[in-house]
């Protein structure tokens, strides 16, 4: 003690010295080690009225969690209701709420359908993130692609989206028709692997005519990397006011059909193609 008393004689002078300390923003532990001051009752009143710098107060985790949990009590959010949405304690809720007014009661079939929504809504975020996932996963399995691949591919998507010869309508030429803009990247990759010059494809936009014409239009023409030379003039599709359309908003841009000119060569190549996958598919199942 007389150690103590004879080193913190001269209190107001060390007072002063902490006080600046302080406003230089120093901590509690580095005012201490700079006085030697390890008597906590001294230092905290050479320290007393002084704030802490800002730099060491420490950030608290609830105070995000208390003004959201009030903000969803002043909506006439139920404690239980709270807990689901914040994944706290109802007793932490109790106590950051409870100056608050109670929310009216609510018919408890609507508390039920809230409920019901809500882990709906909750459930829904999981499986869209496990959808996406799988998506991710499949795409990554694919990895490079050869020109055989490539061929294939295209050979079973003309196959199954573009114009065919019939026996009662001769038409032996190479048409594509699809919406796909992945769809139409793909087959484009397939005429260049084929050989077909970019001058020979002619493109043709058909979309409704309460679209934005315009805006599809030049999204197509984005997409094909084409002058607009290259594109007819596009088929518009006439309005029935007593039908209602799903194929709205700003993705919709209609469809695009690419046109390989003096085609019938290559159409007669597709045809035969496409037999021998089917004759090798056929040998395989046997």
């Amino acid at each position: 003690m007389e150690h103590a008393c004879g080193k913190y004689a001269d209190f107001e002078g060390l007072r002063e010295r902490a006080v600046a300390l302080r406003r230089e923003g120093l901590s509690r532990r580095q005012i201490r080690d700079q006085l030697r001051v390890h008597n906590n009752d001294i230092l905290n009143r050479l320290l007393e009225g002084e704030p802490p710098p800002e730099w060491t107060k420490r950030p608290n985790a609830k105070d995000d969690l208390r003004h959201r949990a009030r903000e969803l009590r002043l909506q006439g959010w139920t404690y239980d209701r709270i807990q689901v949405e914040l994944g706290c304690s109802k007793s932490s809720i109790s106590l950051w709420v409870r100056d608050l007014p109670k929310p009216e009661r609510r018919d408890p079939t609507e508390q039920a359908r809230l409920a019901a929504r809500k882990r709906w809504e909750h459930e829904g975020a999981i499986r869209d993130a496990e959808r996406m996932g799988t998506k991710a996963t499949a795409m990554r399995e694919i990895g490079a692609m050869t020109d055989r691949e490539l061929f294939m591919a295209g050979v079973a998507l003309y196959w199954a989206e573009g114009s065919k010869d019939k026996s009662y309508d001769r038409r032996e030429s190479v048409v594509f028709v699809n919406s796909d803009p992945g769809v139409i990247d793909l087959y484009l990759a397939w005429l260049d692997l084929l050989g077909v010059a970019r001058e020979r494809l002619r493109f043709t936009v058909m979309i409704h005519e309460t679209a934005d014409v315009t805006g599809a239009e030049q999204y197509w023409t984005d997409l094909v990397k084409a002058d607009r030379s290259a594109f007819y003039k596009t088929t518009l599709k006439k309005h029935n006011p007593k039908t209602v359309r799903k194929n709205v908003g700003e993705n919709y841009r209609g469809c695009l059909t690419v046109r390989v000119l003096k085609g019938s060569d290559l159409y007669r190549r597709i045809e035969g193609w496409w037999s021998g996958m089917v004759v090798e598919a056929k040998r395989r199942t046997a």
